[in-house]
């Protein structure tokens, strides 16, 4: 496991060769926003159209929100943003990343459709929060291409990211995904490839448990986070953070886990599930654990 501290190098013609995107979610669209904020332009897909309509205005909000905080630079023209519902469209991108929802079955198809239209030695990056890097490796035409780049939200505004080596990635891949991740401002910090890796192995049974305790009626909600801000110094605490990612990103991931672990702390409570059930899935929606005042 290593930090990359190396300068990168300068990737193909950055201003003809575009970064294909897949997936207009709450990740594609930030992974899309920090990209262009950068200058760099993106082909963004999705099947959905609706979400392909409303993606130009959102990466525009959040560009101007994260250069109001000096997190995007305010200086150069923004990256074009090119919408489009073909995985064929992406056949001239110099990184194709992969940011759909985090579900195997998914995944795979998705990165076997884009992996049969790229050139070879293109990096196909995952932005999974936990499924093993080799096992999505699996899907692609290439598998040395397959890089791991779990991303935070929203990743224009939090530079850290953990990207994953996978048992047959190649260094030229690696290379490749971590010099763009420097060109956009971020800390690529490199682990090895294994069930949630570092953040959520760790971060998805502390989310889990706290949920469980309100299930259990040992606290509320604003007590277990109030707790967690004061005592221990997070910035928001488990169950507000949990909110943050979707609640069923949040169970997505838990049985991702669970399922290849088989770690009894990694299955969803009851309370989850139901908030799940119920549409209430955190800030996207409004409401999660706690109130938003308004659907993202």
């Amino acid at each position: 496991m290593s930090q990359s501290t190396t300068a990168p190098e300068a990737l193909p013609d950055p201003a003809g060769q575009p970064i294909a995107v897949l997936g207009a979610g709450t990740m594609g669209i930030g992974i899309a926003t920090l990209i262009t904020g950068h200058g760099l332009p993106v082909v963004l897909v999705d099947v959905d159209e609706s979400r392909l309509e409303k993606a130009p205005a959102a990466v525009a909000r959040g560009r101007r929100m994260a250069q109001l905080m000096g997190k995007l630079p305010r200086d150069g023209a923004s990256g074009a943003l090119t919408t489009t519902s073909l995985v064929d469209d992406v056949h001239g991108a110099q990184v194709v990343i992969e940011a759909v929802t985090e579900i195997p079955e998914t995944k795979a198809k998705v990165i076997a459709a884009a992996s049969a239209v790229i050139a070879p030695g293109t990096p196909l990056v995952s932005n999974t929060s936990g499924i093993p890097i080799d096992e999505l490796a699996a899907s692609a035409a290439r598998p040395e291409d397959m890089v791991g780049a779990h991303f935070m939200n929203p990743p224009y505004l939090i530079p850290a990211i953990e990207v994953i080596r996978g048992p047959r990635t190649s260094e030229d891949a690696l290379r490749r995904v971590t010099d763009l991740l420097a060109l956009l401002g971020m800390n690529a910090i490199v682990v090895g490839d294994g069930p949630g890796f570092v953040i959520n192995r760790v971060l998805q049974r502390s989310l889990n448990g706290a949920a469980q305790l309100v299930q259990d009626g040992i606290a509320d909600a604003e007590s277990v986070d109030a707790l967690f801000r004061g005592c221990l110094g997070h910035t928001t605490g488990p169950l507000a953070t949990a909110d943050l990612i979707g609640l069923d990103n949040v169970v997505d991931s838990l049985r991702v886990l669970y399922d290849r672990t088989g770690d009894a702390g990694y299955l969803p409570c009851e309370l989850l599930l139901q908030k799940v059930a119920a549409g209430d899935l955190g800030r996207k929606t409004g409401r999660g654990f706690f109130e938003y005042g308004g659907v993202l």
